[in-house]
């Protein structure tokens, strides 16, 4: 070999070895997606969450992130497919999408096509028929999903009555760990394997980490010690415990699923539009805070065992919970404090930031494929496509990354069901053969605005001139949707507008 030659060879031996390494680089950006059960945003309240706080801090958080669907199962499988529920014609628990509707990739899916090995643990997927009883696993995950073994006793009489030593089923259940079955629980379970999966996985492929954590989703059931960390003296009440006369009855929900635990029933609450009396409303109050501490510590936890300098996080909750705003519990309404949710981004190359620019769950799984360099030109989805592989939603990344002050659609779509218009039992969770009515919502940074309309649940449509109710909420004076604007004068053109954005984006 001549000296040329010899040159010429390890000159394409240094450019190759040099490729190798930068596509090894961008293939190895793990993955931290972490799910918190109806977790409501909580950046505003007096409540301290160090962790989120301080992920927050170091990435991006969007302070303005809205659900699709104030339900487990609509709005897990719209923020793991990229899809709204009217694509996916789920409202309820009791259809799977592969199914029904199309072959969609969901956002593990892509990942696990794309060389990641995928996990899942805990509350990622609902559990049940709408993620066809395995969480769509073979399709989302490289190994089975992990569900902690104490979960089976999410419902049972553990919450023991400090006077009479008895055992109930109670929404507000601070308990001893060390008495509970198996002596733990689910999510400390759901740690202790995420950890295990971490520090022992001996693969040189990339991962991306589902963790779903259940608390603080009812029963309220957490460490008691955890109580110490928020004393019920520093809880405030809601400021609105009652629903002002202008808000439209349909858009009220006599959360039933509170209602039935043990320690709430004993309290004789009037059906369908009785409320909470005001001192369990703090105890309410306290004992959510106090599991959503909890969680923050497992958190904490959590992201101590990965390399930062090499993992993109992202951490969110399905939608929020009602606290008695406006005399409602739990999610299952258009309301801010059901649909608006913590998201954080933090990530290589991307710096502390806060964003008020409205986004949604949807737009999660562009954002990650974005952020993980996978791009493929993967297109905007067209009106009832049914492509396997399309975004309904829009990367994040240039909010991230760059200086805009506006960007795509400055608003949050959600919409949610109802059997009726008076408030009946089934009026939180309606199946989809009860649903009569849907209510389509939009969120700008200042407004929402609301309509109630008819729906045909066989043949899916909508019927915008037949209106059981339309709510108009200015948040620069009304954070708490308390005071329904959409007969005042003065906000005739607003309401106009809105009406006119709204139903052009709903398909």
């Amino acid at each position: 070999m001549t000296t040329s030659q010899l040159s010429l060879f390890l000159n394409i031996s240094i450019f190759l070895t040099f490729c190798q390494l930068c596509c090894t680089e961008k293939r190895n950006t793990n993955i931290l997606m972490i799910v918190v059960d109806d977790l409501r945003h909580l950046s505003d309240e007096t409540i301290n969450l160090p962790n989120l706080k301080r992920l927050a801090d170091e990435g991006a958080n969007f302070k303005n992130a809205f659900a699709q669907q104030a339900l487990c199962a609509p709005s897990r499988n719209s923020m793991l497919t990229g899809r709204r529920p009217d694509t996916l014609r789920l409202y309820d628990f009791y259809s799977y999408w592969r199914h029904t509707v199309g072959n969609f990739t969901t956002l593990p899916q892509f990942f696990k096509e794309n060389g990641y090995d995928t996990y899942s643990i805990g509350k990622v997927f609902h559990p049940g028929i709408s993620s066809n009883f395995t969480d769509d696993y073979p399709y989302s995950w490289s190994e089975y999903p992990y569900h902690p073994p104490t979960e089976k006793y999410k419902d049972a009489a553990v919450c023991k009555d400090k006077e009479t030593g008895r055992l109930h089923k109670n929404l507000l259940c601070p308990v001893n760990v060390e008495d509970q079955p198996e002596g733990t629980l689910p999510d400390l379970q759901s740690l202790e394997h995420a950890v295990n999966i971490l520090t022992t996985r001996n693969s040189s492929r990339p991962f991306l980490l589902a963790v779903g954590f259940y608390k603080p989703h009812i029963p309220i059931k957490f460490p008691e010690q955890y109580l110490e960390r928020v004393p019920i003296s520093r809880v405030k009440p809601q400021r609105h415990p009652y629903m002002s006369a202008d808000i439209p009855l349909v858009s009220w929900h006599p959360w039933s699923d509170v209602r039935r635990r043990d320690d709430i029933a004993r309290l004789n609450i009037s059906f369908p539009l009785g409320t909470m009396p005001l001192d369990w409303s703090i105890k309410i109050r306290q004992s959510y805070y106090a599991a959503a501490t909890y969680i923050d510590d497992l958190i904490g936890e959590l992201i101590s065992y990965i390399d930062r300098r090499n993992t993109i996080v992202v951490l969110t909750s399905d939608h929020g919970w009602s606290l008695g705003e406006n005399g409602l519990w739990a999610k299952y309404s258009n309301f801010d404090v059901a649909l608006k949710v913590p998201l954080i981004f933090s990530a290589p190359g991307i710096s502390s930031k806060n964003i008020h620019t409205p986004v949604e769950l949807i737009d999660i799984f562009p954002t990650l494929v974005d952020l993980s360099g996978l791009s493929h030109n993967i297109p905007k989805c067209d009106v009832k496509d049914k492509s396997t592989l399309c975004f309904e939603g829009k990367s994040l990344k240039s909010l991230m990354t760059q200086d805009f002050k506006e960007f795509g659609n400055n608003f949050a779509l959600s919409q949610y069901p109802r059997p009726s218009v008076y408030p009946q039992k089934n009026s939180d969770k309606p199946r989809l053969k009860d649903i009569r009515i849907m209510g389509y919502s939009i969120r700008t940074k200042r407004y929402r605005y609301t309509e109630w309309v008819l729906f045909n649940n066989t043949i899916f449509t909508i019927d915008w001139n037949k209106l059981y109710g339309l709510e108009l909420y200015d948040h620069f004076v009304d954070p708490d949707e308390s005071n329904n604007l959409y007969l005042v004068h003065k906000y005739k053109n607003i309401k106009q507008y809105l009406s006119r954005l709204l139903r052009s984006h709903v398909k």
